[in-house]
């Protein structure tokens, strides 16, 4: 799905000057990326339902990724209509067949070892904080086929807690709906360990993840924390997928007087948002996947549910549901999900929470289809 077009000779000449040493035929950078626009309509907005839905641009990204003996880098940038940010952009380093290092941007280990997810609105641990996350750190693997291990160390996020603009969820400091926080991460340990058993038709994973930080509150100067813990399955047989994770999380912040401990503030992509500051999510996944003889087709439901640790009526469960289709086409990939949520931000009229109460008492409905070029 993702080419990419091999600049050996420039790669060639770059890692010259770095290294004298000539690298054989395995040396180069290749650079790849994507331009996607969206199409997107809400059934909860009379706006949206009178024009038909919006095609707006969703994104464009530029990706580098390089070796040079042992060592290399991976990165990936995005521009959209409103803003830009990195991804991931970081350094590795071989030690072993089975061993590597990485340190700058990178993905915390936690959960399923790709997504909890098939479709392009991810899964509610994504909007937690807990799915597709990248911070800045250092993290070790080790994979020798069956086993794999991952131990990460992160100082903090890829920006300031008062950005919301941002790939990924991360706590916010500022002011959402008339409540001013002050948390920022800090001092994150992340701990992954699975096992893939092959079997025939396919392959069964089996993990856990154990996840603890430090929030530090620049109003109080306190250090609260925060921990999370996972156990996730990934099995595939005969073109069928199932997804299964269930997790705890909390976020205890060492907040300032008159903020209530059982919500605290997020930011994403423009956007910020309460969540429930401790309680569980569950996540059941099943998609199927069709060859063709120009490409494939996967059909997926996603199904999230989170459920907020507190005995205080305004908190409530949030659910999500995805329905739909990927299809892959060369350098094309398009994914048409119909996305039903209640108590969710992103996929109800009431996007400024997880695990609130809402006033709506139903499942809101939208449509949303993203078409990707992918080189």
């Amino acid at each position: 799905m993702k080419h990419a077009t091999k600049l050996s000779l420039v790669a060639g000449a770059i890692f010259a000057l770095l290294n004298p040493v000539a690298q054989a035929q395995e040396d180069g950078i290749s650079v790849g990326g994507a331009v996607r626009v969206n199409y997107g309509l809400k059934f909860y907005s009379d706006s949206s339902k009178d024009k038909a839905g919006d095609l707006t641009f969703d994104m464009a990204a530029i990706k580098f990724n390089g070796k040079h003996g042992d060592w290399g880098l991976s990165s990936e940038y995005r521009f959209t209509s409103g803003t830009h940010y990195i991804k991931y952009g970081y350094g590795y380093y071989d030690a072993t067949p089975e061993w590597q290092i990485q340190f700058g941007i990178n993905k915390v280990p936690f959960g399923n070892r790709d997504f909890i997810s098939n479709s392009w609105w991810f899964g509610i641990p994504y909007y937690l904080g807990f799915e597709d996350d990248h911070d800045v750190g250092i993290k070790a693997t080790f994979d020798n086929g069956k086993w794999h291990t991952d131990l990460g160390f992160y100082k903090n996020p890829e920006y300031g807690a008062s950005e919301n603009k941002r790939y990924a969820t991360d706590l916010y400091t500022g002011t959402i709906n008339g409540t001013e926080y002050y948390n920022e991460e800090t001092n994150q340990l992340n701990l992954r360990q699975t096992y893939t058993l092959e079997h025939d038709g396919g392959s069964t994973t089996l993990g856990g993840s154990v996840q603890w930080g430090q929030i530090y509150n620049s109003k109080t100067e306190d250090n609260g924390d925060r921990y999370a813990i996972a156990a996730h399955l990934d099995s595939s047989f005969n073109g069928w997928n199932i997804q299964l994770q269930a997790m705890q999380y909390e976020y205890d912040a060492k907040n300032q007087e008159g903020v209530d401990p059982n919500k605290i503030g997020v930011s994403v992509v423009s956007w910020q948002y309460e969540i429930a500051s401790k309680g569980q999510a569950y996540n059941f996944n099943i998609a199927k996947t069709i060859p063709t003889d120009w490409g494939s087709v996967k059909i997926y439901n996603d199904f999230g549910v989170m459920t907020p640790d507190t005995d205080d009526d305004s908190y409530d469960n949030s659910y999500q549901n995805v329905t739909g289709a990927a299809i892959a086409a060369g350098p094309l990939y398009i994914m048409a999900d119909f996305v039903m949520g209640k108590n969710m931000t992103f996929s109800t009229e009431m996007d400024d929470h997880v695990g609130l109460k809402e006033a709506g008492d139903g499942w809101d409905q939208r449509i949303n289809i993203n078409f990707g070029y992918y080189f």
